[in-house]
């Protein structure tokens, strides 16, 4: 590949269960590509089966990076994804090859591309004090001291959406403004990439929910219940744990607390999942410049391949020019 001032690199996208780690890896073993996971669970060791983790065999044939990078105990965030990609993408691009970043997890690809602002890093002292503050006097309360500081955002927020009303207070008592306040600094965007990017769609979303359970049912057949006992004996886990929020281990948590029945498992866990869909999908709507493929039809990696060659072409010829 030439080495332009923006180099090309592919931003393939899409809901969970629509098919990007296949299309993925036709790409990764038909081009000069290397594979760099765009997902907020595929971080986490151990956590394969319910993660839908490539296999060993997959990995062999097409390596993936930024999976299995840290223990299910410890944090990921977007500031750090946006570093690790930025640092892998520079190294791809200077051994001749393109960066092909696949996931689901919308944040991150928004990240990248668009930079982040300058919030606070997570304080663990005032995340305690916090949650100290939910357990005497429930979430709702809390809700309402965020109100009084930060009223907008607040208002985007259930009065019961624990994660989002903690880290929304925490900056505001970490840097004495509101969340925002802070959002509406400019952002610093360094992306010196000409991306090339692709959404994987369904065209029948009834479809894509059936391919949605028949894929919540082969991790329960695999062990996705004895694979989160193995790590909760592993590593003391806590359910409010960022990997343990992931949908299916959650579910599959409630289960081992006898909470729920296997029946309730499978019920919720396949709800759950369709509903990352959904929220997959509405991101996706609010982006622009992409260009989409049914993820169900059967010739999809092909169309995609064909795509893709087409554009890589085109940005040879418009270099030489």
């Amino acid at each position: 590949m030439p080495s332009p001032a923006h180099p090309p690199a592919i931003l393939l996208m899409g809901p969970t269960a629509s098919g990007k780690t296949a299309v993925a890896a036709q790409l990764a073993t038909t081009l000069p590509c290397e594979i760099i996971s765009v997902d907020s669970a595929l971080v986490y060791k151990g956590m394969d089966i319910g993660t839908a983790k490539p296999d060993a065999e997959l990995l062999k044939r097409a390596p993936h990076h930024l999976i299995d990078i840290i223990e299910p105990h410890e944090s990921y965030s977007a500031a750090r994804f946006r570093d690790d990609a930025l640092a892998l993408m520079r190294e791809i691009t200077e051994r001749g090859n393109i960066p092909l970043l696949v996931g689901g997890t919308m944040l991150y690809f928004k990240a990248l591309v668009e930079g982040l602002n300058d919030l606070p890093e997570a304080d663990s002292t005032v995340r305690l004090i916090i949650e100290t503050m939910a357990e005497e006097e429930g979430w709702p309360a809390v809700h309402e001291k965020l109100r009084k500081v930060d009223p907008e955002t607040a208002a985007r927020l259930e009065p019961n959406d624990a994660q989002r009303i903690q880290r929304a207070l925490e900056i505001y008592y970490l840097a004495g403004r509101s969340m925002t306040d802070l959002l509406k600094k400019p952002k610093y965007v360094y992306f010196p990439y000409t991306p090339i990017r692709i959404a994987l769609l369904p065209e029948d979303r009834a479809a894509l929910h059936e391919r949605i359970a028949q894929r919540f049912d082969a991790m329960l057949e695999a062990g996705l219940v004895d694979e989160l006992r193995g790590l909760r004996e592993t590593y003391g886990l806590d359910p409010e744990l960022p990997s343990m929020r992931c949908v299916g281990y959650r579910q599959a948590w409630d289960f081992l607390e006898n909470r729920i029945s296997r029946a309730e498992l499978r019920e919720q866990g396949i709800a759950a999942t369709r509903q990352l869909a959904k929220r997959q999908l509405t991101w996706l709507r609010g982006m622009d410049d992409f260009t989409g493929f049914d993820c169900l039809a059967d010739n999809v990696s092909d169309l995609v391949l064909e795509y893709v060659r087409r554009e890589l072409e085109a940005q040879i010829m418009a270099g030489e020019t």
